[in-house]
């Protein structure tokens, strides 16, 4: 069983965050705007004016996960993991942007990469909720995988596999029950809290935007 691309869509959380600590009242305010541009779907406004307000401020965190969230929207992949990358590189304290991280990697099928990933982000913060769920969803993804392995490697353990992997299809929707080639994608952007704040309510299929 392959669990195909919409299913986990609907489960691993992609993050908008407000990483503006100690920020000015204007910089909330261009944060705002550019989440509500996130929210209704204009990536491609919200990265022209992400791009022109890191020209100014180039290590703002804030700016640059938003930046990586609109390329994450526009199907820029590679340039998105680049920015989350760099992003714990700078703060490796914040869990927000290796939790995108883990989201991207289970994009690609890289399901060991986003379990790393989202273990470094509960190293940062063992109170992140978010990071928990999706790392349950990679492991369920994971056990997908090995359980398939195992059947094709001895069929004679069909009898005991076949429902766990009726389990997982049921979890995962009526989509991954046909084999596929398919890979896991990022959820569109849910809201969580800054590191040191208490986490929001996350939605799973829209943009929204918090700050700290």
């Amino acid at each position: 069983m392959k669990l195909a691309r919409s299913t986990v869509k609907s489960f691993l959380r992609l993050l908008v965050v407000a990483c503006a600590i100690g920020a000015s009242g204007a910089h909330a305010d261009e944060y705002s705007s550019i989440t509500t541009l996130l929210k209704q779907k204009k990536p491609e406004q919200a990265l022209v004016a992400l791009d022109k307000r890191i020209e100014a401020t180039p290590r703002d965190p804030q700016l640059r996960f938003l930046r990586g969230v609109a390329q994450t929207d526009l199907g820029k992949t590679s340039d998105a993991i680049e920015t989350f990358t760099l992003l714990t590189q700078d703060y490796p304290e914040l869990p927000e942007p290796y939790n995108n991280l883990a989201v991207l990697y289970a994009q690609n099928n890289e399901l060991d990469k986003a379990r790393g990933a989202l273990e470094l982000a509960l190293r940062g913060n063992p109170n992140y909720a978010v990071a928990y769920e999706n790392l349950g969803d990679i492991y369920t993804r994971q056990a997908a995988e090995a359980y398939e392995k195992a059947q094709k490697l001895d069929p004679r353990l069909t009898l005991t596999i076949k429902p766990k992997l009726t389990l997982l299809r049921q979890l995962f929707g009526d989509k991954a029950a046909a084999p596929a080639a398919q890979k896991p994608a990022a959820a569109a952007p849910a809201s969580t809290a800054a590191p040191a704040a208490s986490a929001a309510s996350a939605a799973k299929s829209s943009s929204t935007s918090t700050s700290k």
